[in-house]
């Protein structure tokens, strides 16, 4: 190891400046070690240099220089290394790591012992960075960033990296990163990354979040530069929380209405069955609900299911859900995020009215082979981890299966035994870091669903997507993201009596969609995203065969884009702005024909003016506009602030639904002449407040969205392999209010939260046109319409290896038409039925509880061992999901319908390896 010669500089000699006369060099390195190299020049030159053999160890070079001067060489083999040089009179070189060398320091400078640092009171040019450890510091870790340029007269610079779980390599997300003894703070995004301004000089950084010890690292920066960290778990999981984000971020973001499920934490969850889901989770949070159980899709603040925008790694699934609801198609063991937007929707995302819910797959571990298992009484799911290059590329396989048709089979019941439930589903993730710039990730999964409950007719779903992400950083400040998706949703219904009746009915839906977008730092004050995405929609709307007849309803055909942009705009310490702006635009396309009709009649035969027919790729009909998206946040305090926001949205496809069916069979229609987009504006504010550092967490949401151009089918409609569906249907407006409360408790022996949501969900369809108006044109329920919604989930932790855990749920029975009279006709009895919605269900309300079994804490076993007992529905209510009236024998009855009507106790096996 060479003298620290430079050290002696630092602190105040004057030396002479470098020989006037340049010697010019020309040598030539072929693959060598950068301490041959300058042990060559050394040879060639008559220089000496000082440094640390460290600084550049394993470090090689490939160079040819010809007739240059010592300088410009040393500072080309230097440039990508945080190396700097000073040439004395002497012909002696010393090299120093990240700062430089000076031939005079400036005058009047002083030095702030509080601060550990030296201030100049003047700066005729750029000053020299002097740093000092703050005293108490010297046993954390210090990591110097950057290297010193002369030419740079900024006084902040950049620093970015990634942060990683060091056991399993997983990046961590969400993660608090604060400048200690400032306001200077960040967190890491879903892929673990981060980027933050710092002040030159020393900086103490601390980094934090739940389940992860927290870490202190002093950070000397000198100009823009990269740094990573690994930190380890924390030594208590707190596996009782469910919901989480860093510390404080409920109170710190601006946007409104945004939740995160951390999927580690709910295994605890006493659910169905056994199965951890992830979305039934999600509804146990305020302003997320269902029609009830057995039912498809979410409702979120007053909107319909169609409304939502669910991503699995930026490819959209039309269908999350296994066996009508009951069970979440989203497999858990893979599932690495999930956050959920709901009031303040980003600039990036775009064609739904309601919410976004951004699912991300986790990385395969990089450096072990590992996985997870569990099995339970339907269920059974594996997960495997499987490195492929060590710390560069990996693996991440997922399946889950149920085998509740070989139970069915097995009962005494003979019509049971024929009868069929059953789905599976799979995932692929390959990752792969190709460089610190380039970062790629390709995703495959397939869903499949077939069920026949006594009966000769078979249904089938399935749901298919691939999805490949291409993550580059261009600098410290400038970031990409590639995305290209391809999602499909088909269904299927066959009736197979060995009859002239039997038949077989087809419907899918195909979209393919680019997606480009990019991230800027700009400054402390300023972080942008910008791009464009397009999402081509093919459909087939349905085909039917038989012995009789055969029916194809033509395709349709249909293009997406949109262009966005946003600021992150820190106006002050207290008030923080984040503005978008989006603007999209839908062409229906053809080949296809579109019917005319007389305007301002009802759509029917009698009024059909025309049929149109359109080439292939020629535009039918576009639609389009601007949407803005604004939210603000205002400290009232450290830890209470206010937040609003402000956002209106597009929405280009509809289902088509009687929203009576518990059946996968709801379909897709595009935007075309005759159906219009649904528009929604929403309008948000909140009040968000922490106490006892963090520990609880309270807030209060309300909201108003208005909706214009929602469909509605007319009574008696035909839905299915209909040409000329614009005649069935109609289009009305709606409106949604709530106000919504959540509190919870983050950690310790009783944690969970409590919410609480008032909210209503009506829906108009007035006209001039007694046959296109619903309740003579006034408001009325929409069908999931629930004003009460009360949560409760808990978990006790007995030991470290016991807990016990309970969820409460209350619900106001949803809307339903009853009849309110009868009349006798030709001998039958026919009803004369209420107003649409004026009635409801009994109120829903439910408790489930749960004992849970971790195994022993052993650090060297081959597996981790979980076990949860169960019982859902403990108090047997027979919950109704749907009250219906049919004539039998000449006489009207009602029936009611439900699915848990009995406790359902579970025992769940899971281990982890």
């Amino acid at each position: 190891m060479k003298n620290y010669i430079y050290i002696i500089l630092l602190i105040g000699f004057q030396v002479a400046k470098a020989q006037d006369a340049p010697v010019k060099i020309s040598i030539n390195f072929e693959n060598i070690t950068l301490n041959d190299a300058l042990n060559n020049l050394e040879e060639l030159t008559g220089f000496q240099f000082y440094y640390v053999d460290t600084w550049i160890e394993n470090q090689t070079v490939t160079k040819n220089y010809e007739n240059v001067i010592i300088e410009d060489l040393l500072k080309d083999l230097f440039k990508d290394a945080v190396i700097n040089f000073y040439i004395t009179s002497e012909n002696k070189i010393v090299l120093t790591r990240n700062v430089l060398i000076y031939d005079d320091l400036l005058k009047n400078f002083r030095a702030n012992e509080e601060e550990g640092s030296f201030v100049t009171e003047v700066e005729p040019r750029p000053a020299p960075i002097f740093v000092m450890e703050r005293k108490g510091t010297q046993n954390i870790e210090t990591s110097r960033v950057g290297k010193e340029d002369p030419n740079n007269k900024t006084r902040k610079f950049l620093l970015s990296g990634y942060a990683q779980n060091t056991r399993t390599n997983e990046k961590i997300i969400n993660l608090a990163i604060v400048v200690k003894g400032s306001d200077i703070g960040t967190m890491t995004d879903a892929n673990g990354f981060y980027s933050l301004e710092l002040p030159a000089g020393y900086n103490q950084l601390e980094l934090s979040t739940l389940g992860i010890e927290k870490l202190v690292r002093n950070v000397i920066i000198f100009n823009d530069g990269n740094l990573n960290f690994e930190l380890n778990e924390s030594l208590e999981v707190l596996d009782e929380v469910i919901v989480e984000a860093d510390a404080a971020k409920n109170v710190d973001r601006a946007i409104t209405g945004v939740a995160q499920i951390e999927v580690k934490k709910i295994k605890t969850i006493p659910l169905v069955l056994g199965e951890r889901d992830i979305l039934k989770v999600a509804t146990t949070l305020p302003g997320i609900t269902t029609a009830g159980e057995g039912a498809s899709g979410f409702n979120v603040r007053g909107g319909k299911t169609d409304q939502n925008l669910i991503l699995l790694d930026n490819a959209l699934i039309y269908n999350p859900a296994h066996f009508f609801g009951i069970f979440s198609a989203l497999n858990p063991f893979t599932t690495g995020s999930v956050n959920i937007y709901k009031g303040s929707i980003p600039a990036e995302y775009g064609g739904r009215l309601s919410s976004v819910f951004d699912i991300n797959t986790k990385d395969g571990n990089k450096e072990k082979f590992g996985g997870e298992a569990s099995l339970g009484p339907v269920t059974s799911n594996l997960t495997l981890e499987i490195p492929l290059i060590k710390d560069k590329a990996s693996l991440l396989v997922g399946a889950r299966a149920t085998y509740s048709k070989w139970i069915l089979r097995s009962l005494k019941d003979a019509s049971l035994k024929k009868s069929n439930a059953s789905f599976y589903d799979g995932i692929v993730k390959y990752h792969h870091n190709i460089n610190k710039k380039n970062d790629v990730r390709l995703t495959g999964y397939y869903s499949k669903d077939a069920f026949n409950i006594t009966s000769d007719s078979l249904y089938g779903y399935s749901n298919g997507l691939i999805s490949l992400r291409w993550d580059r950083r261009f600098n410290k400040k400038h970031s990409s993201s590639l995305l290209l998706s391809n999602s499909n949703y088909k269904f299927n219904i066959a009736f197979d009596d060995n009859s002239p009746n039997d038949f077989d009915l087809g419907y899918d839906i195909d979209e393919t969609e680019v997606k480009l977008k990019f991230r800027y730092n700009h400054s402390a004050a300023h972080n942008f995203g910008y791009g464009l995405s397009s999402k081509l929609y093919k459909v087939n709307p349905g085909n039917y065969k038989s012995i009789i007849e055969d029916i194809t309803i033509p395709k349709e055909k249909g293009l997406e884009s949109a262009i966005f942009i946003s600021d992150e705009f820190k106006i002050s310490e207290k008030f923080l702005m984040n503005l978008g702006f989006r603007y999209s635009m839908f062409t229906a396309l053809g080949e296809g024909m579109q019917r005319v009709y007389e305007e301002d009649v009802p759509k029917s035969e009698n009024t059909l003016v025309e049929v149109r027919d359109y080439d292939k790729n020629e535009a039918i009909k576009t639609y389009g506009g601007p949407e803005f998206r604004l939210s603000t946040r205002y400290f009232l305090a450290p830890d209470l602030s206010v937040k609003a926001s402000y956002g209106n949205t597009f929405q280009y496809i509809h289902t088509l639904s009687n929203n009576t069916t518990v059946s996968p069979t709801d379909t897709w229609k595009l935007s075309d002449l005759n159906i219009k987009p649904q528009k929604a504006n929403q309008f948000s504010l909140g009040i968000y407040k922490n106490y006892d550092g963090n520990l609880f967490e309270l807030s209060a949401e309300t909201y108003y969205k208005k909706s214009t151009d929602i469909i509605d089918y007319k009574v008696g409609s035909e839905l299915l392999l209909n040409e000329a569906i614009e005649t069935e249907v109609f289009q009305g407006e709606g409106k949604s209010y709530g106000i919504e409360f959540l509190l919870k408790k983050n950690s310790g022996k009783l944690n969970g939260w409590l919410g609480y949501t008032y909210s209503r969900s009506l829906i108009k369809f007035d006209s001039d046109f007694r046959d296109e108006q619903i309740n003579n044109g006034e408001y009325f329920p929409a069908n999931f319409d629930k004003p009460h919604d009360i949560s409760l989930v808990t978990n006790y932790k007995l030991s470290k290896r016991y807990s016990f855990s309970a969820n409460f749920v209350y619900q106001t029975g949803r809307p339903i038409t009853y009849p309110i009279g009868n009349y006798v006709y030709r001998g039958e009895e026919f009803v004369v039925y209420s107003d649409r919605n004026k009635f409801r269900i009994p109120d829903y309300y439910r408790l489930d509880i749960s004992f849970n079994v971790e195994g022993n804490h052993k650090i060297k076993k081959f597996a981790h061992s979980f076990w949860n007992i169960s019982v859902y529905n403990v108090l047997g209510r027979n919950n109704p999901y749907s009250v219906f009236f049919v004539t039998e024998n000449r006489r009207v009855r009602a029936y009611k319908s439900s699915i848990f009507s009995i406790p359902v106790p579970t025992i769940t096996y899971n281990f982890k390896f």
